[in-house]
């Protein structure tokens, strides 16, 4: 019996991390070792379940039907690892979380740190990248996301802390270009703009009702690092729409003004997001928990994470 499940792990996780070089650096074995063991497998089987060329491995129709099968089978065996752990009440094993670098190493770090220090038999691994990572492709067990979540059954996720954005620029800037007072003035002022690519991110500024409305700055100077932004606001380069958590400390030492501080602000949130399962594993649970409670907030925006809402995990929207 054992010998018709050899082979079936490994080529599960080729499949998940996207080919044998992945899964051999997740399951610490040499590709030529996960190459041999899916070719074992194969040869059990008698069907080929990827094609390979010299760089890549695709399932074919045959793998593809396999791996589905397969996949049902080890959610099962990891719901159940996950209940039984829940109730021995003892956390262990590996956790991969994905987050965006400067709130992942501000913010995020700390607080799993200390998660990881209180739990001894826990392995932890931090990836720090602002681009969009493919959880379930690239074998992570939670990702850190700000803003909307967009349309996912396969994912899961729960609300963490909401910031609100700020509109600022430094004192000298306003002393040599003035304040704008309303959306228009904003063409004759120079803009410091996050973009990645050729997407300009899109600012959410009142109009003169205090309707919020997205705005789209044209801007001289434009970046896809948030702490450039702030360096280069802080230069007096021009105006600039942060994240509050990030700037704070810049509006207590007088370095940066918050303008229009008294109209109303749109907000952005973070969200824990993990592949859907039927049961969370308890080092997922406690570690989002963790950072639920934790988070750095603002005092300013009357609402917390405690809510009934967010202690649900929801399904994206």
């Amino acid at each position: 019996m054992r010998d018709k499940f050899d082979g079936v792990q490994i080529f599960v996780e080729a499949v998940e991390a996207g080919g044998f070089a992945r899964a051999a650096d997740r399951l610490s074995l040499s590709r030529s070792a996960v190459g041999k063991a899916v070719a074992r497998l194969e040869g059990r089987l008698g069907v080929l379940l990827f094609q390979r060329t010299t760089r890549t491995q695709s399932l074919t129709e045959a793998g593809q039907q396999f791996y589905e099968h397969c996949l049902r089978a080890v959610e099962e065996l990891r719901s159940a690892e996950a209940l039984l752990e829940s109730g021995r009440q003892e956390v262990g094993g590996r956790l991969r979380i994905s987050m965006p670098v400067l709130f992942g190493r501000r913010c995020a770090a700390p607080i799993l740190l200390d998660y990881a220090k209180a739990h001894p038999k826990l392995e932890l691994d931090l990836n720090f990248s602002d681009r969009v990572i493919d959880l379930i492709a690239e074998g992570f067990d939670l990702g850190l996301r700000f803003g909307a979540l967009g349309n996912s059954s396969s994912l899961r996720a729960r609300r963490l802390v909401t910031e609100r954005m700020v509109l600022c620029a430094s004192p000298s800037y306003l002393e040599t270009r003035g304040r704008p007072d309303k959306l228009a003035d904003l063409a004759g002022h120079d803009t410091l703009a996050y973009a990645r690519g050729d997407r300009g991110y899109v600012w959410r500024l009142p109009d003169a009702s205090g309707i919020l409305v997205p705005v789209s700055p044209q801007a001289r100077l434009q970046f896809d690092d948030v702490e450039v932004i702030l360096s280069a606001a802080k230069a007096g380069l021009g105006l600039c729409w942060l994240q509050h958590w990030l700037i704070r400390d810049s509006l207590q030492a007088g370095e940066l003004v918050q303008l229009w501080a008294e109209r109303p602000y749109a907000t952005m949130d973070c969200y824990a997001v993990w592949p859907a399962t039927r049961y969370l594993p308890l080092r997922s649970r406690l570690a989002i928990d963790a950072l639920a409670s934790r988070m750095p907030r603002d005092d300013i925006l009357n609402r917390r994470t405690t809510d009934s809402d967010d202690r649900e995990a929801r399904t994206f929207d």
